[in-house]
């Protein structure tokens, strides 16, 4: 980043405090109720096939306009073909969002879409009156002073597509990606940038367009709002990653040797997930799960209240918030 994209974007905070713009004038009829799943991980798992027949069992049932993954789903080897024959059960629309461990293995990304039958890396659509954008946050930043590790990154020109996307649209717009625009704890490097590029579109457009953003990765449960924006972590259907110090086997030596990772884990006794209503009188409703632990909990163990900055929670909060 040079100086003068610096300046412009260490001007965020003044700038974006001196504009409110109004909220987006939803029309009478405008409703829209989707299910959303995150991080099942289901190459890590023994039972993430259970899992997500559990959430997609429930999404037959309620019948929600879509539903969506929000990546770390599994990756594009044949023997997975049996858990997307579980997600594509749901006769409905299904949408996907890429995570950095969908390419383990030295899969591509393309590889990913090509066997989710994904839409794309990233791309947009439109139900109910709505904008939906889904982000590809797993592109590689050239700076040799990047972070190590995953990629968690977006480019410039997927940066100019988001914008040109939402100029495209008069309707109000729900982002998702796998990993937090708001969360600089392993979240996306340019997370600043993105966050600015979704407020210059609420004020050039003069309105609250971009409403609500949607995220995974971090295996916890929070929300922010950040100049009238609502970011909403989703909780990880499956987990929350503890390391090597607090390795446990929690199921049988025999699971443990079928799949080593789960030791490494707190893994939550039934999966989460999430059904997000967005109703016309200008409220967002978001109804969670809660669940407990497989083996000790955090406390238990004794791994310190900040261990994960954000509290570590085996649930999905229920959330009332406004446009």
């Amino acid at each position: 980043m040079n100086r003068k994209e610096f300046l412009k974007l260490s001007t965020l905070g003044t700038a974006s405090l001196a504009f409110s713009p109004k909220a987006f004038p939803i029309k009478k009829k405008q409703n829209i109720r989707f299910g959303i799943i995150t991080d099942l991980h289901h190459d890590i798992m023994h039972d993430g096939e259970k899992r997500l027949q559990a959430f997609i069992g429930e999404m037959k049932q309620s019948q929600p306009d879509f539903i969506i993954q929000m990546g770390d789903f599994c990756v594009p080897k044949p023997e997975n073909q049996a858990l997307l024959n579980v997600w594509n059960s749901f006769k409905g629309d299904k949408f996907h969002v890429i995570g950095n461990h969908d390419t383990d293995g030295g899969y591509k990304r393309e590889d990913v879409v090509q066997f989710w039958k994904a839409q794309d890396k990233y791309y947009s659509f439109d139900r109910e009156g709505f904008h939906f954008i889904v982000l590809d946050g797993n592109e590689h930043n050239e700076s040799p002073n990047r972070p190590k590790g995953y990629a968690r990154f977006v480019s410039k020109t997927q940066i100019e597509w988001l914008e040109q996307d939402l100029d495209s649209t008069d309707l109000p717009c729900i982002v998702f990606c796998h990993q937090g625009l708001d969360n600089d704890m392993g979240g996306l490097e340019n997370g600043m940038a993105m966050r600015y590029s979704l407020e210059k579109a609420n004020k050039r457009a003069g309105f609250q367009k971009v409403i609500l953003v949607f995220s995974g990765h971090h295996h916890q449960d929070y929300y922010n709002q950040i100049n009238g924006i609502h970011y909403v972590q989703i909780n990880s259907a499956s987990y929350y990653w503890v390391g090597g110090e607090h390795q446990m086997v929690r199921y049988s030596e025999q699971i443990d040797e079928k799949h080593p990772w789960i030791k490494y884990t707190i893994p939550y006794k039934e999966p989460l997930w999430a059904t997000v209503e967005i109703s016309s009188k200008g409220r967002i409703q978001i109804e969670g799960r809660k669940t407990n632990y497989v083996g000790p909990d955090p406390k238990t163990m004794g791994l310190p209240e900040d261990f994960g900055f954000y509290p570590i929670a085996a649930e999905v909060s229920d959330r009332e918030l406004e446009i």
